[in-house]
This record gives structure tokens, C-alpha cells and sequence, in this order.
């Protein structure tokens, strides 16, 4: 069965459900209702005619009968009700449009002098008892005394209130029948428009499926849960088009990159297999081309480490969580770019922090990300530039951060570089594949953290924020260096060529 037709049949089901209950919860009522004042009306009423109609039947002695009559034609013109008279014996007497006779409560009466309620077929009413011996006033006691000789005045009054209700049920009937004719026009234009929307996600789930991320996506302006939908999944395919888009370039960029250390690896390693042949080795010569192979073998090896961090990061390789002295960390990892920063004439300053900055995470992955901004800082600081790494406390984290006097970084890329494969428009031909700062800030937040773009100028100035979590021994730094040595894995002067902006 369709969504559509699920719609109608619940919408009408409700409907229907909520009709019943209203027509027993008011039709019921009322009908009881309506008999319950019709028989107070008529007992009231039958019980003021009472002394008139006494008054008659003494007077006549029980006998003769007429005054009597004219007081029931009387009564009857008054109320509306029919009615009869009975003697004794329950003997009618005198009979007023009733059709129904019913002795057992004209017998209770002549037994208790009571007045008993009388309802039959052709309505509802009471039984009234009329003494004979009795005054007027004496009529006004409750009950009679046994020992008089009672008439009993039967009065009922049609059944009107079963008119009523009947009335009322044909009304909402006609109500409940026109109710759900517009609950069916109003539920086939509801689900016939949600059809149709989600008709239309159908087909652009189907084209994106078919033609991939450069199918036009979904769009839907309602305020809804179905607008919602449209809208997320134009968002979906949007990121999908930008994750295709840099995996694109990416395997662009990587063959040009791979293409270029290997090819020289091949021409160094030729030129060098064709001199030991040849028996003529220049040894300086040979050394040069032992060192560009080299190089270019790091580059490679770089490339491989990104790309293998990527996998353990969307494998969700367990992280561990403990004690982290930011402080000699920081100090270690400079310690490893030390040579490269000599080289390139830059000052790579690491600030003494007044005492241990403690924080909670991974050794190796915070060596990493450490590894990731100075790299980067070093990739775009210019001759002579100055590069600052300061461990701190900032209210209930602990921050890295690592400043350079770079080109900074557009206020439109800020949140780009952070994306895989993304390397901002400053790279100024730097080589690099726009990994290493998406595996930095997902590392950070696996930690419980965050690695942000902190405004700066000139340059930029990247923070990698921590929970703070102090050792359980002792609280000073002393000895940190030896608890991350297998973590850091210092590796002298290599660069980890793992940052794009």
C-alpha cells in the first residue's frame, strides 16, 4: 500500500474514531438527560393538579365525574400530556390519549399511597395517587396516610425527547457524513502534494545514483520535515560534489607529485648505475645524487605516512588517554625541524612556559599535530621570519600554539584548508596534497579537542586546544621527555611535509 493511500486511511480512520466517541459521549447523555426533566416536569405537574382534581372527586362522592373530566381536559390542554383516571379497584375511570395501560404501578400506588414513576411505549411520566379523604393541605404531606381510599392519576408525556435526540443524531449524521467528505478532500491534497515533493526526491536520489554528483540536486522550499529532507540531501550531495572534486585533484595532484621524485629517483639512480659501469665514479658527483634520491624518497615515504593516517582515522583506530606534558613535547618535536628551520633562515622559537602544561590525550597524536603546524609554519615563513610554539594554560584547556610570519590565510579559506585534499590559494607553489591539517584537527577532536585558525596578522597562527589533565605522581614536567620517547619517535631533521593550507 502507498504512503499516499496510508495517509487517507488513517486520516479518515481518525476521523471516523473521533465522530463515534463524540455520538456516544453526547447522544447517550442527552437522551437520559431530556427523560429525567420530562418526568420532573410531569411529576410537578401532576402533583399541583392534585388538590384540584381531589377537590372535584369529593365533591362528587366518587361518583359522578364530570368536574373531575374537565379538570383532566384542563390539565391536559396546559401540559401537552396524556393521562388517565382510575378508582380503587384500578378500574379506568376516565382515559385521556393514553394507550398503554400499566396495572403494576397503578397497584403499587393503591399499596403505598406513593408517587411511582410510569413509562411505556407511548412515553414517560408518573403514577400520582388522589385521596379522597384528604384536604388540601393534608395533600401537601408526603406520604399519604395508608388507611385512605386513593384514584390514581396516570400522566405521561410523549416521547419528545426521543424526537429530539433523533433529531440531533440525523444532524450529526448529515454533519459526521459532510466532516469526512472534507477530511477526504483535505487528505487527498495533502498526500497528493506530499507525493508529488517526495515524488521529486525519488527522481533526484534516483538521477544522483545514476549520474553521480553532477546531477542537479533536490529542491523543495516547504517549511517541513519533507523541506528539510530536500535540503539536507542537496547538502549531502554539495559536500559530495566537493569530496569528488578534491579527490579529483588530489589523484591529479599525487600522479604529478609522485611522478616528479620518482622520475628524478630513476634519472639519479640511472646516472649513477651508468658511472659504476662505466668505472669512472665521481664521487662528489655521486654524492649529490645519493642526496636528491634520498630526498625525494622522503617525500615519498610523507606522502605514504598522510595517506596511512587517513586510513586508521576513518578505520577509528583507538586513541589513548593520558597525561601529556605539552611543554617538553613541544621542545621535542622543534627539536626535530631544528636543521630545516637553520637552512631556510628562519627562527623557530619555542616559549618556556612558566611551569608543566598538563593535558589529556595521546602522546603520539599530539606529537603529531605538533609536527603538522610547524611543518606547515616552516612551508610558508619567509627567509628571516620568525616562527613561536607556546604551551599555555587558557582557562580549563591546555593550548598549543604555533605562529608564523607567513601569508596567512584567506578569510574565505579558513574553514576550507581544514577539509582533505583542500590546500589554500597561498601555497605559493609549495608542494604538499592538503592533508596534513584535516588529519591534525581530527586528530584533536578523536582527543576531546579542537585545532583552529586563531586570528593573526601578519601571518597565521593555528590552536590546537586540550582538556587538561594533571599526572597522578608528581606535578612537574621533569621526566616527561622519557615518557614520550617511543611516541615522538624523533627523527631528526625530517620534515613530515603534512600541511596545505
Amino acid at each position: 500500500m502507498s504512503l499516499r493511500s496510508r495517509l487517507l486511511l488513517a486520516l479518515l480512520a481518525t476521523s471516523a474514531v473521533t465522530l463515534g466517541v463524540a455520538a456516544l459521549a453526547l447522544l447517550s447523555p442527552l437522551q437520559h438527560r431530556l427523560d429525567a426533566q420530562g418526568r420532573d416536569s410531569v411529576k410537578a405537574s401532576a402533583l399541583a393538579t392534585r388538590p384540584a382534581l381531589a377537590t372535584a372527586l369529593v365533591k362528587e362522592r366518587g361518583v359522578a365525574y364530570g368536574e373531575a373530566i374537565d379538570v383532566m381536559q384542563t390539565f391536559k390542554q396546559r401540559t401537552g400530556t396524556n393521562l388517565a383516571l382510575y378508582d380503587p379497584t384500578g378500574a379506568e375511570v376516565y382515559n385521556l390519549g393514553l394507550t398503554q395501560r400499566d396495572p403494576a404501578t397503578i397497584f403499587r400506588v393503591l399499596a403505598t399511597g406513593r408517587v411511582q414513576a410510569s413509562t411505556t411505549r407511548d412515553g414517560s411520566g408518573v403514577a400520582v395517587p388522589i385521596p379522597l379523604t384528604q384536604t388540601a393541605e393534608q395533600l401537601k404531606a408526603k406520604p399519604l396516610p395508608p388507611d385512605s381510599d386513593y384514584f390514581v392519576l396516570v400522566v405521561r408525556k410523549p416521547d419528545i425527547s426521543g424526537q429530539a435526540v433523533g433529531t440531533v443524531r440525523s444532524a450529526f449524521l448529515t454533519a459526521a457524513v459532510i466532516g469526512l467528505g472534507v477530511a477526504l478532500l483535505l487528505g487527498l491534497v495533502v498526500s497528493a502534494g506530499l507525493s508529488r515533493r517526495l515524488g521529486r526526491l525519488r527522481r533526484s536520489a534516483l538521477a544522483l545514483a545514476a549520474d553521480g554528483v553532477g546531477a542537479p540536486p533536490p529542491r523543495d522550499t516547504g517549511n517541513d520535515e519533507v523541506g528539510d529532507l530536500a535540503r539536507a540531501l542537496a547538502s549531502m550531495q554539495q559536500g559530495l560534489r566537493r569530496q569528488e572534486e578534491a579527490r579529483r585533484a588530489f589523484v591529479a595532484t599525487a600522479s604529478h607529485e609522485l611522478r616528479t621524485p620518482l622520475t628524478s629517483l630513476q634519472g639519479n639512480l640511472e646516472l649513477l648505475a651508468e658511472d659504476l659501469d662505466h668505472g669512472d665514479l665521481d664521487v662528489d658527483a655521486a654524492r649529490d645524487q645519493l642526496r636528491g634520491a634520498q630526498g625525494q624518497l622522503r617525500r615519498l615515504s610523507n606522502l605514504a605516512s598522510e595517506l596511512l593516517d587517513l586510513s586508521r582515522l576513518d578505520a577509528g583506530v583507538e586513541l589513548r588517554r593520558e597525561p601529556v606534558e605539552l611543554g617538553e613535547l613541544c621542545r621535542a618535536v622543534a627539536a626535530e625541524f631544528e636543521l630545516r628551520a637553520r637552512e631556510q633562515a628562519v627562527d623557530l622559537q619555542v616559549a618556556p612556559p612558566p611551569g608543566p602544561v598538563w593535558a589529556a590525550g595521546d602522546p603520539g597524536a599530539v606529537a603529531r599535530v605538533a609536527r603538522i603546524l610547524i611543518d606547515n609554519a616552516l612551508r610558508f615563513s619567509p627567509a628571516g621570519g620568525e616562527i613561536a610554539v607556546v604551551a599555555a594554560y587558557h582557562g580549563d584547556q591546555a593550548t598549543l600554539e604555533v605562529a608564523d610570519q607567513g601569508p596567512g590565510v584567506p578569510e574565505t579559506e579558513r574553514t576550507l584548508i581544514f577539509e582533505r585534499f583542500q590546500r589554500g590559494t597561498r601555497t605559493g607553489g609549495a608542494g604538499g596534497f592538503g592533508l596534513g591539517l584535516a588529519i591534525g584537527r581530527e586528530l584533536a577532536e578523536r582527543m576531546g579537542g579542537a585545532l583552529e585558525l586563531a586570528p593573526a596578522d601578519p601571518g597565521a597562527r593555528f590552536v590546537l586546544t586540550l582538556p587538561i589533565e594533571l599526572p597522578r605522581g608528581s606535578g612537574d614536567g621533569a621526566g616527561a621527555a622519557d615518557a614520550l620517547d617511543d611516541d615522538l619517535g624523533a627523527v631528526g631533521d625530517e620534515a613530515s611535509d603534512a600541511s596545505r593550507r
